[in-house]
């Protein structure tokens, strides 16, 4: 279960995640300083600026390969040292070919760079696997750790228990659940954990009274609220830690996570994945992306514009109104279809629509049609990729047979996405396409990152799926 990603339980792994950065970034930049040091020359600003630009890389491919997330109690020795080593090399990559654009390689010491490169990783592992030893050895003798009881043996209640268990890092000993509808001393097995029911919600105050529990989770259904308020009374009286875990249905929405206002927490449950830092990363890739490929099809997009020109009447270029972040955006393609309809009714294209012309089935199948879009992507209207943009006829009509319909609408329009790699383009003429698809778009927010979206263009371009249903 991936307890990071929907953040309802992680006392410590904010502030473990944070100490974690920034140890790695002090050692990658002191390391660089040693081997200067050691080759007996000036540690100058360009070494400087080598190993700042390292750490900024570092954190973003970190992110990429949620580097910060996966010790949790997994194989030290296996996953956690792989993306450690997987991020290292996408830096020094990166390095690489800065310094080779900006003509400076020449100006750093090989004998300082290569061993640094090397022992950056091998040093960031060893801390790692050293941190985790003296926590282990301080659980192991029963210290920093807590005993944990969860009140609620529900779907809620069990989840966080599941959490609990493959957590080790936390330091937290669940030592069973209390629930007014579970027979005492059963055992209850949630996927591959089993879990005692210790008595009713009264036992669980009375443990606490006598100082048996350190820290209560209580997970009870909204529907008991007032059961709740009775138990958080009661349990004023001792000295346990107690936090309520809201509904998990929360839980499985779109980026769901705790925000804080003003000491006011609240729980984000709709809220586009490119705010803050994302969206300035996700701005500046369709940016330099966009304006890449522009300055490379500027050319054959004449071409193109050309063909449409000549091989049938109407303008070259088809707008159409589309929804956006905020609204109604108005997207370009190159027209295909003999028709440019733009109302409340429009019919989707299918195979072999009459409305389409031989010039144009071509552009479809090849999805040339879509270039000018990257016109869009420069104005800010639209990202190279996220979910398709849909006609607002056809989003007025699937909004209301399909739940969740509209929270693709949370990211920008894309010129390709998850679904359409996934095959999910063209005609939808059964609803289950329709869901398809906006469950793909969907998962595409949930999981967003960067190395995502780099995967992605590279399917939409080298992918069969990706020109599936094209007509």
């Amino acid at each position: 279960m991936n307890a990071q990603s929907k953040g309802f339980i992680q006392p410590y792994h904010s502030r473990l995640a944070v100490i974690f950065r920034l140890v790695d970034f002090l050692l990658i930049f002191s390391l660089l300083w040693v081997f200067v040091l050691l080759r007996g020359i000036s540690f100058t600003s360009i070494y400087a600026v080598a190993a700042a630009v390292s750490c900024i890389l570092f954190y973003i491919f970190s992110d990429i390969r949620k580097l910060y997330t996966t010790w949790r109690g997994g194989n030290i020795l296996g996953e956690e040292i792989k993306n450690l080593c997987l991020v290292w090399v996408g830096v020094v990559f990166v390095e690489i070919l800065i310094a080779f654009a900006t003509k400076t390689s020449a100006d750093y010491s090989r004998l300082v760079i290569v061993p640094w490169m090397f022992f950056v990783p091998v040093v960031l592992s060893l801390w790692r696997v050293l941190i985790r030893s003296i926590m282990n050895t301080l659980r192991k003798r029963g210290r920093n750790s807590r005993t944990v009881a969860i009140a609620g043996a529900g779907p809620f209640g069990l989840r966080l228990g599941e959490i609990i268990a493959s957590s080790p890092y936390m330091g937290m000993r669940l030592i069973g659940f209390f629930d007014d509808f579970r027979e005492k001393d059963t055992v209850i097995t949630h996927g591959e954990n089993s879990f005692e029911i210790r008595g009713n919600l009264d036992e669980l105050v009375t443990w606490a009274l006598a100082g048996k529990v350190d820290t209560i989770y209580i997970a009870l259904s909204k529907k008991t609220d007032e059961r709740i308020r009775e138990l958080v009374e009661k349990l004023s009286d001792s000295s346990a830690f107690v936090y309520v875990v809201p509904d998990l249905y929360f839980l499985d929405l779109l980026n769901a996570r705790w925000v804080n206002l003003e000491g006011i927490s609240a729980v984000s449950v709709y809220e586009s994945p490119h705010s803050g830092l994302n969206g300035w990363l996700k701005r500046s890739e369709d940016f330099l992306l966009g304006s890449l490929i522009l300055l490379i099809i500027a050319f054959p997009m004449l071409i193109i514009a050309l063909g449409v020109k000549l091989s049938s009447p109407g303008p070259v270029i088809f707008k159409q109104k589309r929804y956006g972040v905020k609204g109604e955006i108005v997207v370009w393609k190159f027209r295909t279809m003999s028709v440019c309809e733009d109302g409340d009714v429009i019919e989707q294209a299918h195979q072999n629509d009459p409305r389409v012309t031989t010039f144009g089935a071509f552009l479809r199948r090849t999805s040339l049609d879509e270039l000018p879009q990257f016109i869009n992507v420069l104005q800010g209207r639209m990202s190279i990729v996220g979910p398709r943009p849909h006609a607002v006829a056809h989003n007025e009509y699937y909004r209301k047979l399909i739940p969740g319909y509209m929270l693709r609408h949370r990211s920008k329009p894309g010129i390709t996405g998850l679904a359409q790699v996934h095959g999910w383009r063209g005609e939808t003429e059964t609803i289950d396409k329709m869901e398809n698809r906006v469950k793909d778009d969907i998962q595409y927010l949930r999981d967003w990152s960067l190395w995502l979206d780099i995967k992605i263009i590279f399917l939409t371009v080298f992918g069969k799926k990706a020109r599936k249903n094209a007509h």
